[in-house]
């Protein structure tokens, strides 16, 4: 998932350290209006932001308190505690058929009216018009999610007292070029509450970076322009590395002899390989030729217990997009079902529910058996669903690679 968090710019708000404050002032206001003046508008002035943006755009402007996860002012408070007590479960919750039969007919309806502009940006960036829909679709519905935030009140509250103020506000002065440029108005400039902006949810940096004008009419328009929101995506996965004739990955039968401990994109190899080994498509198909002789590897969301698959190397682009295993399986099985739309063949099993702590717990004992889980966090990655397998296997039994 691309970063989203946004930076703020401000100029020498002299003027503005002086400005009106509301009479029922909340206890940040003077402490925001300060960080404005002293630390934002220096360093906003420093990459070219004008008095007259900085002016127009941050006078009045006072924190946000409501967002979540903030600290305080420097963001030098305690930092909420993750509830490792909460529910864990399958990931088979983030793919209910109910999800994808409400999206699929949209994506059909719009791939059908845009089906000139999909082409012309397919040619360009190469990617597939399925997979910038799918992605379009898990970020904004096709751009009818409701995103209320004021982007630079957002960004300026986080750069101000959230856990990342020197990320934010470098983002705040991306967000206020943005204005500057005339890409769109402040008031159009909507975000989530962290700062991710429009239809594709960039954060400013990434605004600058990947966002294009495919309409031509001279503004990247990510928050009402269909045809920018899609070229933008492309863009973006194009430039994270997307390997134009290669498809996400291929669901399989992954046959016991081959275990579940060899998962991951650091064990990938040919495709060829793992049909010498037994895996097959659960379509019955053979892989692609333009694939067979090209890497590939094993992914398991939740190991033995779910669906297994072939992925290549487009998926973990999907990945640079939103870093979640999950979030990246949405996308292409979404982008897979614009054309047949019908669900996984592998069950998802029944399996106990059990908490992020637990987790974690396991996550520590593992990693003081020398195992690499990729960090104790609660959550269960690709390295931890490994490292849970070879502790298996050493202990004698089938690997699983999933936590019970």
């Amino acid at each position: 998932m691309i970063c989203r968090l946004p930076k703020l710019v401000l100029a020498t708000l002299s003027c503005l350290a002086v400005t009106f404050l509301p009479a029922n002032a909340g206890q940040y206001d003077s402490q925001f209006r300060q960080f404005l003046s002293s630390e934002v508008a220096p360093a906003a002035r420093q990459q070219g932001i004008s008095q007259a943006t900085l002016d127009r755009e941050l006078k009045g402007l006072t924190p946000d308190t409501s967002l979540p996860g903030l600290v305080g002012p420097g963001g030098k408070g305690t930092p909420p505690k993750i509830n490792f007590q909460a529910e864990f479960g399958s990931p088979s919750r983030y793919f209910r058929d109910s999800q994808f039969n409400a999206l699929v007919p949209r994506g059909r309806s719009l791939m059908q009216k845009h089906a000139a502009v999909l082409s012309r940006i397919e040619a360009k960036y190469g990617v597939p018009s399925r997979i910038i829909l799918a992605i379009w679709a898990r970020e904004s519905g096709y751009g009818g999610a409701k995103i209320p935030y004021d982007a630079i009140r957002v960004l300026a509250t986080q750069a101000f007292m959230g856990q990342r103020p020197d990320f934010f506000k470098g983002e705040l002065i991306a967000g206020l070029k943005i204005l500057q440029n005339g890409d769109v108005s402040r008031q159009g400039m909507k975000s989530s509450w962290g700062g991710a902006m429009g239809q594709p949810q960039f954060l400013p940096s990434s605004f600058w970076k990947y966002a294009v004008d495919f309409d031509g009419d001279g503004k990247r328009n990510i928050w009402t322009s269909d045809i920018d929101t899609m070229a933008s995506i492309a863009h973006y996965l194009s430039a994270h590395g997307w390997v134009a004739d290669r498809d996400w990955g291929y669901e399989v039968h992954l046959p016991d002899n081959v275990s579940c401990t060899r998962e991951g994109p650091d064990n990938r190899q040919k495709i060829s390989d793992f049909v010498r080994e037994g895996v097959k498509r659960v379509s019955g198909k053979p892989f692609p030729a333009n694939e067979v002789n090209r890497p590939g590897n094993i992914l398991l969301p939740a190991g033995r217990y779910g669906p297994a698959f072939i992925a290549t190397e487009n998926f973990y682009v999907i990945k640079d997009y939103n870093e979640s295993d999950t979030y990246a399986l949405f996308v292409g099985h979404l982008a897979d079902r614009y054309g047949n739309n019908s669900g996984f063949v592998g069950d998802w099993k029944p399996m106990k529910e059990t908490t992020r702590g637990a987790v974690r717990n396991l996550q520590q004992r593992l990693e003081g058996l020398g195992h690499d889980v990729g960090g104790a966090d609660g959550l269960i990655g690709f390295k931890t669903r490994r490292s849970i397998g070879k502790d298996q296997e050493k202990n004698g039994f089938f690997a699983t690679c999933w936590v019970g």
